[in-house]
């Protein structure tokens, strides 16, 4: 009866197994997540979430600020019951930014977060591909 060693290009059981041919690299059948078109979507969507939000809070605070300083004339002016214009605009500095923290929240909802879950999911699913392997 003779022994066979389990990799002819040993003898010894304490030698190291040489390493087998290098594999090909496995390459996904599309592109990785990191260049994935959404992704410019979903910055895009943001950027236009956040310029919407800033520039209506910002945009009324600038009005009030040139109108204050262009418009002194129209600021002292009384609205109504003596209140001037200038106090009444003030006063709605405070709806306004509400105003942009709803259109924020809008746009989140509307634009921003379907993509973002969209990607969430890619991601996912890329990951458990992954770990199948």
């Amino acid at each position: 009866m003779s022994y066979d060693p389990p990799h002819p290009s040993y003898t010894y059981p304490w030698q190291p197994v040489p390493p087998g041919p290098p594999r090909p690299p496995h390459r996904p059948h599309r592109a990785p997540l990191g260049h994935h078109s959404d992704l410019r979507m979903l910055r895009s969507a943001y950027r236009w979430q956040r310029r919407t939000a800033t520039l209506t809070a910002l945009g009324y605070f600038t009005l009030f600020l040139l109108l204050s300083a262009c418009a002194p004339g129209f600021m002292t002016s009384t609205v109504a019951d003596g209140i001037p214009a200038g106090l009444l605009l003030a006063l709605l500095q405070l709806p306004v930014t509400w105003l942009a923290i709803v259109l924020y929240e809008h746009t989140a909802r509307r634009h921003v977060d379907p993509l973002a879950d969209h990607i969430r999911r890619a991601a996912e699913l890329d990951a458990r591909r992954g770990a199948g392997r």
